[in-house]
């Protein structure tokens, strides 16, 4: 195994146009397991912490530019308010030591269903800047999983940074799993709230061979909200809103029975989390509400 040390972005990216089957490590909280366990033996490993690019951020005035490599502390510690979703995600991330090396960019590239940022960026509506030495391009979230741990990155491309909108609303993320800890999800779930266009958008975690979001059960609370005039009027929302949501979420899911849990125990877990969620959720809504109309 030869091992690949760029000191620069430019480096990078011809090291990789060269050697397209080089596997990319930064923080290694997913390569080195596999590498350790014998599950994965590549020709090249592709250091890329020498690369200051990936580990910067800029917060603009509608979107966070979060490069490939800022660690999950870090977006716990500074991005709290901007990105509150993927900062309850960073929380759940194994245990402080991989938070300080691991980042979002290792999670995109390794497309692990149970990967803990998926539901958040999912929710959040994120765009995946990818590049190579032919140049750029962003990837929808949406777009970027592909099939079991593969994405939509062509041979020579590296994941370069993630956009994602400054939340406009509440956001919330939830995670199940066998312990406290150190953990691998069973299922994982993140919900947003996107008031500007009236739009709710959910994310769904290690409860199908990809991370997905549970569209049908989106469109259902879309419209729900919409003809009931609840962004308007701030009402409460009904439980046989909340359970049909729950349902659908539920039934979006596409599991499978392994050692963690049943299928049928993760169908029923997204389903509690996403009615817990909207409620949760909804009543922030609800809060920065009545605290607007106060203040004016």
């Amino acid at each position: 195994m030869d091992f690949l040390r760029p000191a620069s972005w430019e480096e990078a990216l011809a090291a990789k146009a060269e050697h397209p089957t080089a596997v990319p490590i930064a923080g290694g909280t997913d390569v080195m397991v596999e590498i350790n366990f014998d599950h994965r033996r590549p020709e090249y490993l592709l250091d890329l912490n020498r690369v200051e690019l990936l580990r910067e951020w800029e917060v603009g005035e509608e979107n966070v530019r979060l490069g490939a490599s800022v660690p999950y502390t870090q977006i716990m510690e500074n991005l709290r308010a901007e990105l509150p979703g993927l900062a309850l995600a960073s929380h759940t991330v194994a245990s402080p030591q991989i938070r300080n090396r691991g980042g979002v960019g290792g999670n995109l590239g390794t497309a692990s269903p149970a990967g803990d940022a998926h539901p958040a960026l999912l929710a959040a509506g994120a765009e995946v800047e990818v590049e190579s030495v032919r140049g750029s391009r962003f990837i929808p979230i949406d777009e970027f999983y592909t099939g079991v741990k593969r994405n939509a990155l062509q041979p020579d491309e590296l994941i370069k940074t993630v956009h994602v909108k400054k939340a406009d609303g509440p956001q919330q993320y939830s995670k199940v799993g066998t312990r406290n800890a150190m953990v691998i999800a069973v299922c994982a779930f993140g919900l947003a709230l996107h008031p500007e266009t009236c739009t709710v958008r959910t994310g769904i975690g290690s409860a199908a061979p990809t991370p997905i979001r549970a569209k049908e059960a989106e469109a259902f609370l879309n419209a729900a909200l919409e003809e009931g005039g609840f962004w308007d009027n701030g009402k409460i929302i009904t439980p046989s809103i909340a359970k049909q949501f729950a349902d659908l979420c539920s039934a979006a899911a596409n599991p499978i029975d392994d050692v963690r849990g049943t299928a049928k125990y993760r169908r029923h877990a997204v389903g509690i989390m996403a009615r817990r969620q909207l409620g949760w959720t909804w009543e922030q809504y609800r809060g920065a509400g009545r605290t607007l109309e106060g203040a004016a």
